[in-house]
């Protein structure tokens, strides 16, 4: 076992975050140490990683402008050096994904989609931008809210989850192109989130802001398109306040899938059926802070952290492989306004 795993931290910078945090997981100690801040930058609310661990991608805001910011990750420690950043005028982007040369963004405030191609020379070059349109009977959906973008686990396709059109959108890539391949309409004011696919590559998980609900797709890697064949629910039925469903994420077992509830401040626990793929529910765990925005597996996949933004902390947690149950450990680290973690490949 490591002595540690890094990972990183991404915030909104509106009130005393600095920009993008570091931390490390030390894994025999079962304890969360070394936060730092690496990088000014405004509001870096979502990052990826390269595969080979060479580069984070980070979304960023310079007054007026929102784009998307490349890092060269340096040494052991982790440190980021900046090499490009592409900025617009108007909000950045909310979400953003990383494949081989080719980067891809959701704008939840524009309704939009973007690609960028990252060059041998380590800069960022726009491609494409492409213009969502629709809306649904929620007071959220008055237009487009492209909250995921991201790749299919062929890397066919692109797929993005448009939460106020309430639509699962795929697109090839042609030319340095977005080009839209099929468009699938999804349960009415759900208002679908982010996606996971099973690691066996056939079925898609779609968590729903809105509904707080787990859909559950089989998807077709001859044409690209999706199935629906269960919808669960990922938050208590009696629970009458304001929740909204976070982020989603699936142990590389494929037994386990967990959500998370902003409201409830819980992350709800289900197990995959190995032949179906179904989900079964198991438990809510309490997070331990308030508005859980993201939670990360580490790369043992014997903790998970989750990500209070309104607590300002991250909070460790014992993962039982076998149960898939989590147990709340005595680490809780200050991140100030943090959104997203993610560790390194």
């Amino acid at each position: 076992m490591k002595k540690n795993y890094i990972g990183y931290a991404g915030t909104y910078t509106r009130k005393i975050s600095k920009g993008i945090y570091r931390f490390a997981l030390d894994p025999k100690a079962r304890k969360l140490t070394a936060v730092k801040a690496v990088a000014e930058v405004g509001s870096p609310t979502y990052l990826t990683i390269s595969e080979d661990n060479r580069y984070l991608f980070s979304i960023g805001q310079d007054g007026e402008l929102g784009g998307v910011q490349a890092y060269k990750i340096n040494g052991e420690a982790g440190e980021l050096v900046k090499l490009d950043e592409q900025l617009t005028e108007g909000k950045p982007p909310c979400h953003l994904s990383f494949h081989q040369d080719k980067l891809v963004t959701g704008n939840y405030h524009k309704g939009e989609v973007g690609l960028y191609s990252f060059t041998a020379k380590e800069t960022l070059e726009t491609d494409s931008f492409i213009q969502h349109t629709g809306s649904g009977p929620h007071e959220r959906q008055e237009k487009s809210h492209v909250h995921y973008a991201g790749f299919t686990p062929d890397r066919n396709y692109v797929i993005i989850c448009d939460l106020g059109a309430d639509e699962l959108v795929t697109y090839r890539i042609d030319n340095n192109k977005l080009v839209r391949h099929e468009t699938l309409k999804v349960k009415s004011g759900s208002g679908p989130r982010h996606i996971e696919f099973h690691p066996n590559g056939k079925t898609a998980y779609v968590l729903t802001e809105l509904s707080s609900e787990v859909i559950v797709f089989d998807y077709d890697t001859e044409n690209g398109s999706f199935s629906e064949k269960q919808t669960i629910l990922a938050k208590p039925a009696d629970f009458a306040e304001t929740n909204d469903a976070s982020a989603i994420h699936i142990s590389s077992d494929g037994k386990f899938l967990y959500t998370g509830n902003r409201g409830h401040n819980s992350i709800a626990l289900f197990q995959i059926d190995q032949k179906t793929d179904k989900l079964s529910f198991i438990e809510f765990t309490a997070t331990g802070g308030e508005w859980p925005r993201d939670f990360v597996l580490d790369p043992t996949e014997s903790f998970i952290i989750a990500a209070n933004q309104h607590s300002n902390n991250l909070v460790l947690f014992e993962r039982d492989q076998q149960t898939g149950k989590l147990t709340q450990l005595d680490s809780v680290v200050e991140v100030p306004e943090v959104v997203c973690v993610k560790f390194l490949n």
